[in-house]
């Protein structure tokens, strides 16, 4: 037993020099510091680098990015994803390596920034479908965040269907393309109502495909004119001529129906490529001539 000790690595340790703090070891404490270093990332102020969330809060998020101490992000600035959370990969910005109080400074909403031009331009020509986060109202539409830049969502292209309320788009991450930019102003224009033209295009082809005279179909009411009412049929728009609405006398159509109201109607008519669509409400109504007493003679009243 003692001559496996004396043979062993702790019997070759000099106690007496550890006990003094002469030797930590075969490598003293400057060379460890030195090798403990080199073995994390080299970065500088001003970078832009991928860093790890390790850990999330309501507040903050903790970055790591291979340095000797974590970054700490403001959560503000990945309102744009809600989905965000620990293990997903991040960029960015190193404002400072140490604050006054040795902490590394991050943010992401510089790094977003910084990249954010080439982003947008490579979204446009490859028509990809790309995140926002809607700041807040302007005039005509909405301010939307864009990889850390701000672009202009016109109210005519947030839906197919006429928007009344813009106030509930406001603090909503959706998703757009991109449809326009203005290289000299970096001016930006995103469309959330192409992402589902195309859905609804198809859908188009398939009702106008089945559509036949005397059919009933379920719409809702898109828009009131004086002259009639618009019925959205799924993707495909007919109108209710204002004396297809009732049987008795209409001064408006907002008498009979009201905005976003689901109706069952029936074609009455279409033109050869089926893009003018007569629709009836009467129609499905009894006439009032049913009603009246069957032994009814000339001269009555």
């Amino acid at each position: 037993m003692t001559e496996e000790v004396k043979n062993s690595p702790i019997a070759d340790f000099d106690w007496e020099a550890y006990a003094n703090g002469e030797t930590k070891g075969e490598k003293t404490r400057e060379e460890l510091t030195k090798t403990y270093d080199e073995s994390l990332n080299t970065v500088r102020d001003k970078d832009v680098i991928e860093g790890t969330i390790i850990a999330l809060n309501k507040r903050e998020a903790v970055v790591n990015i291979g340095y000797k101490s974590d970054g700490i992000i403001p959560m503000s600035e990945f309102r744009y994803n809600p989905d965000i959370k620990v293990g997903d990969t991040v960029e960015v910005f190193i404002e400072n390596q140490e604050d006054k109080k040795g902490q590394l400074i991050l943010s992401h909403r510089k790094a977003r920034a910084a990249r954010s031009w080439d982003r947008i331009n490579e979204a446009l020509e490859k028509d990809e479908v790309i995140k926002g986060y809607i700041k807040c109202r302007t005039k005509g539409g909405m301010i939307v965040d864009v990889f850390g830049i701000e672009a202009f969502l016109p109210g005519s292209q947030i839906d197919v269907k006429p928007i009344r309320d813009y106030d509930i788009f406001v603090g909503k991450t959706m998703e757009f393309k991109v449809v326009k930019i203005n290289q000299e102003f970096k001016n930006v224009v995103v469309s959330h109502k192409a992402l589902i033209e195309a859905e609804l295009e198809q859908q188009k082809r398939e009702i106008i495909a089945k559509l036949e005279k005397g059919q009933v179909l379920e719409g809702s009411v898109k828009n009131i004119t004086s002259y009639g009412v618009f019925i959205d049929l799924g993707g495909v728009d007919g109108l209710i001529h204002i004396t297809d609405l009732s049987w008795g006398r209409v001064s408006h159509p907002e008498e009979v129906v009201q905005l976003d109201q689901k109706l069952n109607v029936v074609i009455l008519d279409f033109d050869d490529e089926k893009k003018r669509i007569a629709l009836g409400l009467k129609q499905l109504q009894p006439h009032p001539w049913d009603a009246l007493d069957a032994n009814l003679k000339v001269g009555d009243k």
